[in-house]
């Protein structure tokens, strides 16, 4: 019997690279993003990778929690979120979702993808958080964040 060794996120981002790749090769741009979230998830999947779909993020606040603060597009492995996208050009607020879903999960490393482009490798951001277990807090400061705009309102 093989023993499957555990991937590191360096690993995992070529394998879930290439099989985006795979995918925009096959579909093309322009499809729904959950086209795409669907046919990357099974092509991750044949490969014997664990992939979750649509995984909820909590955001804590006090003895709050928000259950689905945020949800992940995909979760590879447990390690990595990959986030999906169909538009035409990226805006910054995309990768600071990602960021964000990678500090309140205390998750490493995030992708990005925009499978809007014409040519998928335009379309790829690689988000990383190097700040270790600071979901607590910095759910704090989102809440406060979103907060201020509910009182205009």
């Amino acid at each position: 019997m093989e023993t499957k060794l555990p991937l590191d996120e360096n690993q995992l981002s070529k394998i879930i690279l290439d099989a985006a790749f795979k995918v925009h090769t096959k579909t093309g741009p322009g499809l729904l993003e959950t086209i795409y979230e669907v046919t990357l998830a099974y092509e991750l999947r044949k490969q014997g990778l664990r992939v979750e779909r649509q995984v909820p993020i909590p955001i804590h606040y006090d003895e709050l929690v928000f259950d689905e603060g945020f949800r992940a597009d995909l979760l590879v492995e447990d390690k990595v979120i990959v986030e999906l996208k169909s538009v035409e050009k990226l805006a910054s607020v995309h990768s600071k979702q990602v960021l964000t879903q990678l500090r309140l999960s205390n998750r490493r490393l995030g992708l990005l993808l925009n499978f809007g482009e014409v040519h998928l490798k335009h379309g790829i951001e690689r988000v990383s958080n190097g700040a270790p277990n600071i979901a607590p807090s910095f759910g704090k400061k989102l809440f406060s964040f979103f907060a201020s705009f509910a009182s205009f309102a």
